[in-house]
């Protein structure tokens, strides 16, 4: 058995689903805030009521209406994105795409340029755009003898998981931009020290970010062209292609109306003006702030619509896309009710003050950045992290007097920095590809140490 293979198997046999772990990480958080010494005062000494203030504090977490209205933001942005992904357009872009992938080089240099452009737009978007791509590359080689390294091809298409977070879908990065956020996830200590929001000239458009987005861009197809001159290539056999359903025969009254073509590109057209006119009312006064989770969302519904064209083909789409949202549904509540209970029972001051006494205002970001990599193997979601591991950051970086946007761009960095070792979101490629995760891996872990480098120097550089 290689190293790759044990690697996978110990994965595998270490992590259970995502699901399961926010279950286990409810449990030890529970049994965790039961034994942490606390100077809550409470009726009487008695354990029960401390239990009973600790379920209440998880109960109250699970519904947070906030959280809950983040969760269903979060879908959207996936499930919109995944929309987008399959509609024709984009459809005949890759086709398009295809014709310059003449050779196995050329193929990961185009995917991976491509991909990461995408994802960097959104992240669901480029997460099923990289395993289109793939496959299409995969049949277009097949069809015309070309010898592909398919592991790399594989890997190619995953790797928007290594620029998504600090892209304009990042999950953390809209949501602190939205007015009030900060002050609601901060602990009450630190409450009225936050900004009432970071729009995205501090984040995703700061000088950092452009250095590390812009070095990605450059480094991981270059290095992925080289190391594809380098493969063993073989001829994959045809892989078989998904493709909607259309029923357009017999159409009756309102039936014309749901299929019209002029439908689907007339309303998306009105909404995609609306989010031009929100964009150049808030440019007037040089801010970002417009940019948004309800925005971003907005604008995708805008263009999901004008690309479908007709309402049948958009629904048609929508029931296509929609189970890849059921992680999101089912997991986020129980991450909200672990934040509750560690931000009552002061389990995150704790942690703040630790973190604070073994750490300078130019290490805390690394110290950051590292976490949040080893956090992302127990929760495969950056806004699921980010509920989590941000009253942490928030509270540290206020108390420490150091730049709370930077911090916060450093865990999105640890987030897609373990990605490429976290095998939950490469599920989709690996079932419309054919792929297994073993012939993936080597060239994602490739990819992670460059990212590593590029993240490591930017933080400490800036």
């Amino acid at each position: 058995m290689s190293l790759i293979e044990k690697y996978i198997k110990g994965i595998r046999f270490l992590l259970p689903s995502p699901f399961s772990i926010a279950i286990i990480l409810t449990l030890f958080t529970l049994v965790l805030a039961f034994f942490w010494p606390t100077n809550i005062s409470f009726e009487t000494p008695s354990s029960s009521n401390k239990m009973e203030y600790i379920l209440k504090s998880w109960y109250n977490g699970l519904w947070n209406v906030k959280g809950l209205a983040f969760a269903v933001q979060m879908m959207l942005m996936l499930l919109l994105g995944h929309v987008l992904a399959i509609s024709k357009p984009i459809d005949n872009v890759i086709n398009k795409l295809l014709l310059f992938c003449s050779n196995n080089a050329r193929s990961t240099f185009i995917i991976t340029f491509t991909t990461l452009i995408v994802s960097w737009f959104n992240w669901g978007l480029g997460l099923v755009f990289g395993a289109i791509f793939c496959e299409k590359i995969m049949n277009y080689a097949a069809k015309n003898s070309i010898g592909l390294n398919m592991g790399l091809i594989g890997a190619c298409g995953y790797s928007g998981l290594m620029i998504w977070h600090g892209g304009i879908s990042g999950s953390s990065l809209i949501k602190i931009s939205e007015v009030g956020h900060l002050s609601d996830l901060a602990p009450g200590s630190v409450k009225n020290s936050v900004p009432q929001f970071i729009d995205f000239s501090l984040t995703v458009f700061s000088s950092m970010n452009i250095f590390v987005t812009v070095s990605l861009l450059i480094i991981l197809p270059v290095s992925m062209y080289f190391f594809a001159k380098k493969s063993r290539l073989k001829v994959p056999e045809r892989v078989f292609e998904n493709k909607m359903e259309q029923k357009k025969n017999n159409l009756i009254g309102f039936e014309k109306f749901d299929h019209s073509k002029l439908t689907g590109i007339l309303l998306g057209l009105l909404v995609l003006l609306f989010c031009c006119y929100l964009a150049i009312t808030h440019a007037a006064t040089k801010s970002l702030q417009f940019i948004n989770p309800n925005y971003l969302n907005l604008f995708l519904l805008g263009l999901a619509l004008f690309f479908h064209k007709s309402f049948y083909n958009f629904i048609k789409a929508i029931d296509n896309a929609i189970g890849g949202t059921a992680a999101i549904l089912i997991q986020f509540p129980l991450y909200f009710g672990i934040m509750g209970i560690v931000t009552d029972m002061g389990i995150v001051s704790d942690f703040a003050t630790y973190f604070q006494s073994i750490s300078t205002p130019y290490t805390y970001p690394l110290y950051t950045f590292l976490s949040a990599g080893l956090v992302n193997f127990l929760v495969p979601s950056g806004g699921g992290q980010w509920y989590i591991q941000g009253p942490l950051i928030i509270q540290s970086t206020v108390e420490m007097g150091i730049s709370l946007e930077k911090s916060i761009m450093a865990m999105a960095y640890g987030d897609q920095l373990t990605n490429m070792m976290q095998p939950f979101w490469a599920l989709p490629l690996l079932g419309i590809t054919g792929l297994k995760a073993k012939e993936i891996l080597p060239y994602t872990l490739i990819m992670m140490v460059i990212g590593f480098l590029v993240f490591s120097a930017a933080l400490l550089i800036f």
